[in-house]
């Protein structure tokens, strides 16, 4: 463990929301030149405790130091003034706004009074240059750039406060593979510079690869410092959910050959570069997997099926006939039965500010009204079986969706389409930067849905849940299906061959390149 007194520290932190704990008595100590990571489910009081830290929220109770003297913050801007930036899950940029506007848009530069454009270029390269992302121009508007790259523009405005203490709340959970393997290498570099970096992620394999120390929270309190590395990942987990960790997914049924109409189907689906002749189908109770490295179609397939893409040629077909799906609304109608969870709930699942029970009726608002009144005998019965169902966790129906962790968020945007009782689920990476304990509900929700008829197609960046959830896995490989894997074959190594598009013992040594 490093020796070197805390920088900043934190002590009797609690805080709650109403008769909701957020922290209750919370500690941590966070020393210059290491990366402390922060583990715990969601609702834990991570993000409670780092709002603290940032001047996001004041705390009932407790006290917090820097450079060993007491110091609160009454804002963000004092927090950032102090040196402590935070770079939160939720994207902060505005996107009709340029990369550079974004990146300088707290402190721009000036000249005779007015925006030093050449400086405000030049600072924006040089913050997008340290994240690692030089490649991204300064005067793109950051609406026109992909999640990936807006969070790495995120990344970038928080260097260009040039931080003494950097949090980095699930900072990679929207980035591709190749973007992270940047960001861990500015991180490492940060670090040997003698900056303290905080990291929030729920992927293990990052937290063993950066971490110095490991700080568990649960239930607003934290209960164990570890030394990175010192414990198993199974231990790890026992000690974020208080439990025994039990086995992720539930058993798969075994599954025959059969003939019985697909319930979705796709037949020569292409759309602009992205998708190339792509066939495929998904029967009732099937869990059908998109695998692949992130980017080769699998986002714009399910786009394709639930009618976003403009110029999409192909046929699709719903229980053996062929359908147009000309919108999103055509999607969810009953003919056709279909719902989409997308990547992102904060952007394109949720209305944050509207309450939980806007959130889950909105969806299903055309099976709820009559004569244009809302039914509210038959919302809330069936609002009361989603919370029951989903178990989501929450002070009350009529909080601000906004309110609630990131887990229950994706909780409310999966009860939300399954108030319409879909027929055919598509899943865009559905747990990406929620916790352990939520994914298993997922993945037995997963099961449960199919079980009870549901056609499901499931993109996931996580080749564990390809191999744990899946009866069929496709390998999407430049905008085409490369193979297909059935039962036994969905193995790491197949994955990773099929990703890469190699075969054979080449297959091999892309496993081992991997581990």
């Amino acid at each position: 463990m490093n020796e070197a007194a805390p920088l900043l520290r934190m002590e009797g932190i609690s805080k709650r929301y109403g008769g909701v704990r957020a922290l209750e008595r919370a500690d941590l100590a966070v020393a210059p030149g290491r990366i402390h990571a922060i583990l715990g489910e969601n609702g834990a009081g991570k993000s409670t405790l780092i709002k603290v830290m940032a001047g996001v929220v004041a705390p009932d109770e407790g006290r917090m130091t820097l450079d060993g003297k007491e110091v609160s913050f009454a804002s963000p801007a004092a927090a950032n003034e102090a040196g402590i930036v935070c770079v939160f899950q939720e994207l902060s940029l505005i996107p009709d706004l340029s990369v550079a506007d974004n990146i300088v848009i707290s402190d721009p530069p000036k000249r005779f009074g007015m925006i030093d454009r050449t400086a405000q270029r030049r600072i924006a390269m040089e913050a997008l240059a340290r994240a690692g992302a030089a490649d991204i121009h300064p005067q793109a508007l950051v609406k026109d750039l992909p999640l990936s790259r807006m969070q790495m523009v995120e990344i970038a405005k928080a260097l260009a406060r040039k931080p003494r203490i950097l949090i980095l709340d699930e900072a990679t959970s929207a980035l591709t593979a190749a973007d992270v393997s940047k960001i861990f290498a500015v991180l490492k570099r940060l670090r040997s510079e003698g900056m303290a970096l905080l990291y929030i992620s729920h992927r293990m394999n990052e937290i063993e690869e950066l971490a110095d120390e490991c700080t568990v929270f649960r239930n607003g309190s934290n209960v164990a410092t570890y030394a990175a590395g010192s414990k198993s990942d199974s231990e790890v987990v026992e000690m974020m959910i208080g439990r025994e960790y039990s086995h992720a997914f539930p058993a798969k049924p075994d599954r025959k050959t059969s003939d019985e109409t697909p319930v979705l189907e796709g037949r020569n689906l292409s759309w602009t570069n992205r998708l190339d002749d792509i066939s495929l189908s998904v029967r009732a109770g099937e869990v059908v997997g998109l695998g692949g490295l992130d980017g080769q179609g699998q986002r714009e397939l399910l786009l394709a099926f639930f009618g976003v893409l403009r110029g999409l040629t192909g046929e699709v077909l719903v229980n053996g006939k062929p359908v147009s799906i000309a919108s999103p609304a055509a999607a969810r109608q009953d003919e056709i039965g279909m719902a989409l969870i997308p990547e992102d709930r904060k952007t394109e699942g949720l209305m944050l500010p509207m309450t939980v029970r806007e959130n889950l009726s909105f969806a299903a608002l055309d099976r709820l009204s009559k004569g244009g009144v809302i039914d509210r005998a038959t919302e809330q019965s069936l609002i009361d079986d989603m919370v029951k169902l989903l178990a989501i966790k929450t002070a009350g129906l009529d909080i601000p969706v906004g309110a609630l962790s990131g887990g229950n968020q994706q909780k409310v945007v999966i009860a939300k389409w399954l108030m319409r009782q879909p027929r055919i689920i598509l899943l865009n990476d559905p747990t990406r930067g929620i916790d352990v304990g939520t994914k298993q509900e997922m993945y037995q929700l997963l099961r449960k849905l199919a079980d009870a008829g549901a056609a499901i197609l499931f993109y996931s960046t996580d080749y564990d849940e390809l191999i744990g959830c899946c009866d069929r896995v496709l390998v999407l490989y430049d905008g085409t299906i490369k193979r297909e894997l059935v039962g036994a074959e969905i193995t790491e190594r197949a994955l990773i061959a099929s990703a890469l598009n190699i075969q054979g013992e080449e297959a091999a040594m892309a496993e081992g390149a991997s581990a």
